[in-house]
């Protein structure tokens, strides 16, 4: 069985892919932060990102919830639902 992380956690987690591997502004990662309008990311980052929070939470988020998400907070609530 998984663990459960808290909406906080993987929003961490998630800044940190965000910052360390793509680059973004930390001060730019907010929970409302459009990830491809605020962020400036492609779709190619996108899945970068999912694959990356599959491994920290070792659960596959479904493609057709994948495709819903738009927001920094889409990714951290899709997450945590997974949970």
């Amino acid at each position: 069985m998984g663990t459960k992380y808290s909406k906080e956690e993987i929003f961490e987690e998630l800044k940190n892919i965000l910052v360390e591997e793509l680059e973004i502004n930390e001060n730019d990662i907010t929970m409302d932060a459009n990830l491809f309008e605020d962020l400036d990311l492609d779709s190619i980052d996108a899945v970068d990102i999912a694959v990356r929070m599959q491994k920290f939470t070792d659960k596959k988020l479904p493609p057709n919830e994948f495709k819903k998400i738009k927001t920094v907070g889409d990714v951290v609530n899709a997450v945590f639902t997974l949970l």
